[in-house]
């Protein structure tokens, strides 16, 4: 027998608050209910036609076409990072944290693939102008360096994005500086959680193995750190984002159920750190038609780190990029 929800068990058990809402797990669901924080973008900097494969594909013997009733955001949680010399038009924040979310309009729901900030990706370099005047292979990271360091950035991401995925068009985009973490984390009063991770030397207050509520910089340096670990690698990192993500969320969730001011008080704490393309009207009405959809599942491509000449770069796999692209934006053509 299917169990029976009372109306404030499903709402918070359906409560996805759409481009935050997988975001939020860090960001805070209350982004996408503040209206007029931000203004449109969009004119500053021309959206690419990305030419999809539209008329279909086939994967594994089977021809499939793109689903219809998709929609795509991605989530950049922005780091700086110390250099000699930044050229005028470039900056020096980089995307450390990567989530795309999959909003599928079609069948109410939701997907996240969360995307290794040290994949190798085709991206443009940008000139003064914001046009591309070349394009490199670099850690998908570093995309966000080329453009002001804000929308012409955040697009250059996007654009970087697709292109990994196989040119899959990203609609829109939310960066938050990572600095937001600690400012946002107590605001709810601290995360709770089991720590990961030997942190000796680097947050003592860290120990592998215990219960620990993170609050101000040790919340930030738990999602963020991750040389003079046992494990340097990004992807160790990422489970780590995720487990605090997860917690986040859920304390969010009870916050938006027992307090009507919080979602308000949540976005204006938020609003200075915060890039977008989305209106503060366009971000309302997307979470309206999305609070009740399925979030299905978090996934990330497979594939292998390899030590380069400077930094550990990711490689995904190519079959795991296809059956990816085929799982989250495609569908039969006999369906």
């Amino acid at each position: 027998m299917s169990k029976v929800y009372s109306s404030k068990e499903k709402r918070t058990k359906n409560l996805k608050y759409a481009a935050v809402a997988l975001a939020v797990v860090f960001l805070a669901s209350a982004i996408l209910l503040f209206v007029n924080i931000w203004e449109n973008h969009q004119s500053l900097f021309p959206k690419r036609d990305f030419e999809v494969a539209d008329s279909g594909l086939e994967y594994k013997g089977e021809e499939y076409r793109l689903k219809d009733g998709i929609e795509t955001i991605l989530v950049l949680g922005l780091d700086k990072f110390e250099t000699a010399d930044i050229e005028s038009y470039n900056n020096n924040k980089q995307a450390d944290f990567l989530m795309l979310l999959v909003v599928d309009h079609e069948n109410e729901s939701c997907t996240a693939l969360h995307i290794n900030r040290d994949t190798i990706a085709q991206m443009d370099v940008l000139g003064v102008a914001g046009d591309a005047i070349g394009s490199v292979e670099k850690q998908i990271a570093l995309a966000h360096t080329y453009g002001n360091g804000k929308e012409v950035s955040c697009r250059n991401t996007a654009e970087a994005v697709s292109n990994l995925l196989m040119g899959i068009e990203i609609d829109r985009y939310v960066s938050v500086t990572m600095d937001a973490v600690s400012v946002y984390n107590d605001f709810i009063g601290g995360v709770e959680l089991t720590v990961l991770d030997d942190f000796s030397g680097i947050d003592d207050t860290l120990v592998e193995g215990e219960t620990v509520t993170l609050l101000g910089e040790h919340a930030l340096n738990y999602v963020r750190t991750r040389y003079g670990l046992d494990d340097s690698t990004n992807a160790r990192r990422m489970v780590r984002q995720r487990q605090y993500l997860e917690a986040v969320y859920a304390k969010t969730l009870d916050f938006i159920d027992n307090d009507d001011e919080f979602v308000v008080e949540a976005a204006v704490k938020l609003a200075d750190y915060i890039v977008t393309d989305y209106t503060g009207t366009g971000l309302q009405d997307l979470a309206k038609k999305i609070s009740n959809y399925e979030f299905v599942e978090i996934c990330e491509l497979e594939g292998r780190n390899v030590r380069g000449d400077e930094h550990i770069e990711f490689y995904p796999d190519e079959d795991s990029i296809e059956e990816t692209v085929v799982k989250l934006f495609y569908e039969p053509k006999n369906k």
